[in-house]
């Protein structure tokens, strides 16, 4: 299949990368349901590692088995499929070719949830050569004590990923003892933390939906006095995109907890386009599911992506 114009107007905003760097992106840009309309739908799953297994995996037990999640992945027809070394591992060979891959390269336990978090690196660009990932993903946490030492390991692995080819997608997610709870999804610390991960090279920037608080006081007065619209959800996706050079970095949104009905998932994908954001990476709220109902979930919202459906 060839690009189309969006995927070529995309790969045009990261000039200074080689051309592997630039066919991952398109592979996972041109793949799937959404596949080059330049919006992106991305399974993560991560949170056997981060949370648990029973607060991951009982509401669905099927997803305890690696290869479940590589299947719901593939039928939904997402643009790629992300999770730790060992989920990757248990399914690569299985599925290879069949799904673009991001293998999440640091992970944090609940086990010791400390208010300033430092993750641990749990896999390399080897690993990911390896499995034929496309890409690799990263978590830093803005604010916390610890945000200098991720910085400096993402610069580094974001080097060597580069070197080898693929692309780099970073999860920046703000959270330390010195931002309120409130504050992790405010926006002008949302959009400080898209700011940060594009700063530090990512190609694909994660970040949670904004809220309408504003946290710091200085950015309060910039928010007053330039009258930047945050009021609706729509506005506070293009302000964060707006804050990822000026939309020249792809930006999607987490999915965040479960919600309790669809029509929330969907109204915010809705905000998501319509705020000029590039797609969802929804977790929880597909993997919880049943398949059927997650395979629906997920085809839902990239109709609206697509403009299939409003």
């Amino acid at each position: 299949m060839r690009l189309t114009p969006r995927v070529r107007e995309i790969l045009s905003w990261y000039s200074s990368d080689n051309p592997g760097v630039k066919a991952n992106l398109a592979r996972m840009l041109m793949h799937g349901t959404t596949a080059g309309s330049g919006r992106m739908v991305i399974l993560p799953v991560d949170q056997g590692f981060e949370h648990g297994p029973a607060r991951s995996f009982s509401p669905n037990p099927a997803g305890y088995d690696p290869r479940y999640h590589f299947e719901l992945a593939i039928e939904a027809g997402c643009n790629a499929y992300a999770a730790p070394l060992g989920f990757l591992e248990a399914g690569a060979a299985d599925f290879a070719g069949e799904m673009p891959t991001i293998l999440k390269l640091n992970n944090h336990d609940s086990l010791h949830d400390e208010k300033d978090p430092l993750s641990s690196v749990t896999g390399s660009v080897g690993d990911a050569l390896r499995l034929g990932c496309a890409a690799i993903g990263f978590t830093i946490y803005p604010g916390s004590s610890h945000a200098g030492i991720m910085y400096e390991q993402i610069r580094d692995l974001a080097e060597e990923a580069k070197a080898a080819g693929i692309a780099v997608v970073v999860w920046s997610y703000p959270r330390g003892s010195d931002v309120s709870k409130a504050g992790e999804t405010g926006i002008d610390v949302v959009a400080y933390a898209a700011q940060i991960a594009a700063q530090l090279g990512a190609h694909v920037i994660k970040v949670k939906l904004p809220s309408e608080h504003i946290e710091q006081e200085e950015a309060k007065k910039a928010y007053v006095k330039h009258a930047i619209p945050v009021a609706t959800l729509a506005e506070r996706v293009r302000h964060v995109v707006q804050s990822s050079f000026d939309g020249r970095r792809i930006v999607i949104f987490s999915g965040g907890a479960t919600k309790p009905n669809d029509e929330e998932v969907l109204n915010e994908a809705r905000a998501i386009r319509d705020g000029g954001g590039f797609g969802s990476i929804i977790g929880r709220n597909s993997f919880q599911r049943k398949k059927p109902d997650a395979v629906k979930l997920l085809k839902n919202i990239m109709a609206i992506y697509t403009g299939e459906t409003k």
